[in-house]
């Protein structure tokens, strides 16, 4: 993997870059929708390549190894081959769902045992045999194991997990060693800096991952529940640390005004689930502002759907005839919710890298970030 910034930003640590993966190009900033079990929610790949415009997606090791198993993954060679997928992929590790089953979870300094949601039978998940799976799963880019803890959280308990994190990274490189690809292509490993909310804890960690050497570098642990300033805050102290000629991705992140705040602070890499899940529960995204397409004001409302969108949905259908369609409980309204979603955070990303190249970044990011949060 390659990566080389084109332009920084005078007044921000905002940058725009280019990775290269042997599946192709990325532009960054860029926002990668989340593709859990080998498919973006309700969105067919074809939509993704080239109405939204996705440059990358996102593949979840623990709902992979799952459903359809590695097996199925390694016959089929890999999970770009699987779901007809021809562009970069990034699986996560499987350290967040496990830290989110914390009812039917163990912990120890070997990996932690887990029961599926699925039918009930335990599996157990180390630093190696996260990355076996993200091996067979064949992503271009995948994340080490690591062990996260909600914020807020005491602090010996974050000060454990950040350690704990950083020897497994150590575990996760020993077995990428000796463990060849399984595929005709590269990947890279990007470790995670963790810390929960304590400044010091952070820096530690960042420092630690910085000299780990990798050719990309993850934040974690964040937009798990705490105030927006405090995740500032903390991104903003990892930037300052992780080397600037490498990839910053900042996991789990987040609303639009959380990215383009992020991009500001340095960071090039995002993914949520909320373009998708907010869109199934009728919430749009646009450049005015959210829209509720349950709310009355739409009924009789026969404008394109949004009239500054960049998808075909957002001038196909009107807005009093999706409000119809959620209210009737169609299906159809959420993969238009979805699309538009989607489309509109490929667009942000791309505009954002626009104004960086443009030099005026830091003033459009005043306008435009209270424009994001208004209530349409």
């Amino acid at each position: 993997m390659k990566f080389s910034i084109d332009k920084k930003d005078e007044f921000s640590k905002a940058r725009a870059g280019v990775v290269e993966t042997d599946h192709g190009k990325i532009e960054t900033p860029i926002f990668m929708p989340v593709g859990t079990v080998g498919t973006v929610k309700s969105v067919h790949q074809r939509e993704l390549e080239e109405d939204i415009k996705a440059q990358i997606i996102l593949g979840n090791t623990y709902h992979l190894y799952l459903r359809p198993g590695t097996d199925i993954l390694h016959r089929a060679g890999g999970l770009h081959k699987f779901m007809n997928w021809q562009k970069p992929i990034l699986t996560d590790s499987g350290g967040f769902q496990v830290y989110s089953l914390a009812t039917s979870r163990k912990k120890s300094e070997e990996g932690v045992r887990f029961k599926s949601h699925i039918d009930g039978s335990y599996h157990m998940f180390t630093p190696e045999k996260s990355m076996e799976i993200q091996r067979y799963i064949g992503a271009d880019i995948f994340m080490a194991f690591d062990e996260l803890t909600g914020i807020p959280a005491k602090y010996h308990d974050a000060k454990r997990a950040m350690h704990v994190t950083h020897r497994w990274l150590e575990r996760c490189r020993t077995w990428l060693n000796n463990n060849p690809e399984y595929y005709d292509h590269k990947q890279t490993l990007f470790p995670i800096v963790q810390g929960n909310d304590f400044k010091d804890l952070r820096q530690e960690s960042a420092k630690y991952i910085a000299d780990f050497g990798a050719e990309g570098n993850a934040i974690g642990g964040l937009s798990v529940g705490e105030p927006e300033p405090v995740m500032y805050e903390m991104t903003d102290i990892v930037t300052e640390i992780l080397p600037q000629d490498k990839p910053r991705y900042l996991m789990g992140v987040g609303t639009p005004w959380n990215i383009i705040e992020c991009i500001a602070l340095g960071v090039d890499m995002f993914d949520c689930v909320m373009p998708t899940r907010n869109a199934r529960n009728a919430m749009l995204f646009t450049w005015n502002g959210v829209m509720n397409m349950k709310n009355a004001k739409w009924k009789d409302c026969f404008e394109p759907l949004d009239e500054n969108g960049t998808s075909y949905v957002d001038s196909y259908y009107t807005k009093a005839y999706v409000r119809h369609l959620f209210n009737a409980n169609e299906a159809l309204g959420k993969q238009i919710a979805s699309v538009h979603n989607l489309a509109f955070y490929l667009d942000l990303v791309r505009v954002a890298r626009q104004h960086i190249l443009a030099g005026d970044f830091a003033q459009w990011k005043e306008q435009i970030v209270p424009q994001l949060k208004q209530r349409l």
